[in-house]
């Protein structure tokens, strides 16, 4: 039996239409992901990433972002109590755009080691602090709320182990120019919960809980575990991807997020509220899925698809 205290309430950050979708090679019709976008917000899910400002060339699935903003201001998502619309943005083209899109909560993002940092964005960490904090300054004037991805955090496909103190240090710097939360990457999927804790008791001195998150990809199965390790010792933001989709171009053989619809299952059922409808959370990954073609890594998912999908005679 467990002997460290959980919390009544998580929040879960929905990223599965931006970095769930951005790596996929079929495109999704603006339709789709209209519904898939409409269909995660309808589950409950408060806080969702639905785009990035990028360039269209290089990720061509966020090409969309601005009208799928647009669209969703027209059906009053925007405005709706309680709910957030996050973009992602690497610098400050991406934030203008954001501003045309009357965007109000972006992202920015780098990693733990340079390597990973300049194959990703062409840019070494200490450049990329220095591109968000124009960013970071100009978003806040223009009461943008902002939010970061610090990759990597435990393991570099390029570079091996990350020492924890200079993702303390990374993360330290990122709430000083003005950022809200940090959020801290296994994008190989190499953490055990061991780490997570030893990485989390070096950020508690230094940083309050609301200002972390955790994102973990399930590369070797240790996704959930890793949650549940990170919930456990003060987190109370998960990022998470419906269906379990994404990976990274740039981090050889890693697998999709954290399903959200896995991670509602195990918070629910350990009596953790995420105030999401599992069953509305899975009609909503179904259109996403059914439109890639794919199987679903969530394993809630799968099962659930498997009662819901009638049998062809």
């Amino acid at each position: 039996m467990m002997n460290w205290p959980l919390p009544s309430t998580v929040r879960l950050f929905e990223v599965g239409p931006r970095d769930g979708l951005q790596n996929e090679k079929v495109p999704l019709s603006l339709e789709s992901k209209l519904a898939y976008i409409e269909g995660l917000l309808a589950s409950g899910l408060k806080d969702v990433e639905v785009g990035a400002f990028v360039r269209e060339d290089k990720i061509p699935q966020m090409a969309s972002s601005l009208q799928i903003f647009k669209e969703l201001e027209k059906r009053g998502w925007s405005k709706k109590r309680g709910v957030t619309l996050w973009a992602l943005c690497p610098n400050e083209r991406g934030l203008d755009r954001a501003l045309e899109a009357d965007c109000r909560a972006i992202a920015v993002f780098t990693g733990a080691t340079d390597t990973f940092t300049q194959k990703n964005i062409g840019m070494n960490v200490k450049e990329s602090l220095q591109v968000f904090e124009r960013v970071t300054e100009r978003a806040r004037k223009n009461k943008i709320r902002v939010r970061a991805y610090v990759s990597v955090c435990w393991g570099c496909p390029y570079e091996g182990k990350v020492k924890p103190a200079s993702v303390v240090k990374l993360a330290r710097k990122l709430l000083d120019m003005g950022v809200e939360q940090v959020s801290l990457g296994d994008t190989i999927g190499v953490a055990n919960p061991r780490e997570v804790v030893d990485l989390l008791l070096r950020v508690k001195p230094e940083i309050t809980r609301d200002q972390i998150a955790g994102h973990f990809h399930d590369t070797r199965g240790t996704a959930l575990p890793n949650c549940l390790a990170a919930v456990g010792f003060g987190v109370r933001t998960l990022d998470s991807a419906s269906g379990g989709l994404g990976g990274c171009n740039y981090a050889p053989g890693a697998s999709g997020n954290v399903a959200t619809e896995d991670l509602v299952y195990m918070l629910e059922g350990m009596g953790i509220r995420t105030g999401v409808k599992l069953d509305k959370l899975c009609e909503a990954s179904r259109i996403a899925i059914q439109s890639l073609g794919r199987i679903p890594a969530s394993k809630y998912l799968q099962a659930w698809l498997a009662k819901n999908i009638p049998s062809v005679a």
